[in-house]
């Protein structure tokens, strides 16, 4: 009897702990009360509650009284309160535009005030509908540029421009060039060709193998050889709720966009882990420094010292074996081969 009870308390006491574990912990010198402002994000707001930004989800608090309940505006006041004896964050006040237009006898013009996004977008605007990874036979067997009107080797947006290749009855085609190919670090297994995105144009003429296309808009001059594919055919996500991964991730950076040498918060990355490891939009990475070797004074041996975690990344667009990351939070210079792990 007396080892039934131990069992059972055992178990409790167990469940109990997991629970109080599972509960998101504040952050110090926290606030009660905050009033969003313009060019804040849910992460920035995250974390000045929340010791683990990416679990706000968990203690966010729908008010039923709140116009929306799940989209924040700048001059809206957060408050933290607890429910049940938990903590939550919710909507205490509403800001006093939001979603109300203000009319008046003069001609005036008064901008609706914007949700706030979760991560600042303008840092991967361009990687969620341009770049992409692709097989390099794609690329390879899809249509290239011959060269722009007046026998122009470069060309841009407003020209004209004539391709070789099957367009496959496409509208509209974007151009892309080859950029960077990815090699797993570890299993030197090949994981995707990126293709830059260059420009988008529309279908024209087509006489036999050769395309008339007109270049809509451009990132950069065209040139002989880019490449077209047809224009993804994908929904954009600009919302993402953070989370973390269902699976036990370990991988590294293996890129970073700016190409310099160390990276800081808001730099872009490449992880070398992606759809096929359970990756998906929006995961929560922990970002970790090698601690790197040291020699025993005394056996002389050289000791690996243990990794230190110096960051977090979000991952905001997948791939089958890779995946695009933003850099939340930096605390010391990270760099290429950084490992990266479920936090």
């Amino acid at each position: 009897m007396i080892r039934k009870l131990f069992f059972i308390c055992s178990i409790l006491y167990l469940a109990s702990s997991q629970l109080l574990m599972a509960s998101p912990e504040l952050a110090a010198g926290h606030p009660d009360k905050y009033t969003v402002v313009k060019g804040d994000t849910l992460w920035d707001i995250s974390q000045k509650f929340l010791k683990s930004p990416w679990l706000w989800p968990e203690i966010w608090h729908a008010n039923p009284q709140v116009t929306n309940p799940h989209l924040i505006y700048p001059g809206d006041i957060l408050g933290l309160v607890y429910i049940d004896g938990q903590p939550r964050i919710t909507i205490v006040k509403e800001g006093p535009d939001n979603g109300v237009v203000k009319l008046s006898p003069q001609i005036k013009s008064t901008p609706i005030s914007t949700a706030i996004p979760t991560i600042p977008l303008d840092a991967i605007s361009s990687f969620l509908s341009s770049n992409r990874i692709v097989d390099p036979d794609v690329l390879d067997a899809a249509p290239y540029i011959l060269i722009g009107r007046e026998q122009h080797l470069i060309t841009g947006a407003g020209d004209t421009i004539f391709a070789r290749g099957d367009v496959m009855g496409e509208e509209n085609m974007a151009v892309y060039r080859s950029s960077k190919t990815y090699v797993d670090p570890v299993t030197e297994e090949f994981l995707g060709l990126e293709a830059k995105s260059i420009a988008t144009a529309k279908v024209g003429d087509i006489n036999n193998e050769v395309v008339t296309l007109t270049v809509i808009r451009s990132n950069e001059e065209l040139r002989q050889g880019d490449r077209l594919l047809p224009t993804e055919d994908r929904v954009i996500n600009s919302t993402f709720s953070p989370s973390k991964p269902d699976t036990n991730i370990t991988g590294q950076m293996i890129s970073v966009n700016s190409g310099v040498g160390n990276i800081g918060q808001y730099n872009v990355v490449v992880i070398n882990r992606g759809e096929r490891e359970g990756i998906v939009e929006g995961n929560i990475l922990a970002i970790y420094k090698n601690g790197g070797l040291v020699r025993d004074p005394y056996t002389k041996e050289k000791i690996e010292l243990p990794s230190e975690r110096a960051g977090l990344l979000m991952v905001f667009r997948v791939f089958e074996k890779v995946s695009y990351g933003l850099i939340l939070r930096a605390t010391r210079p990270l760099a290429v081969m950084d490992e990266v792990r479920t936090p």
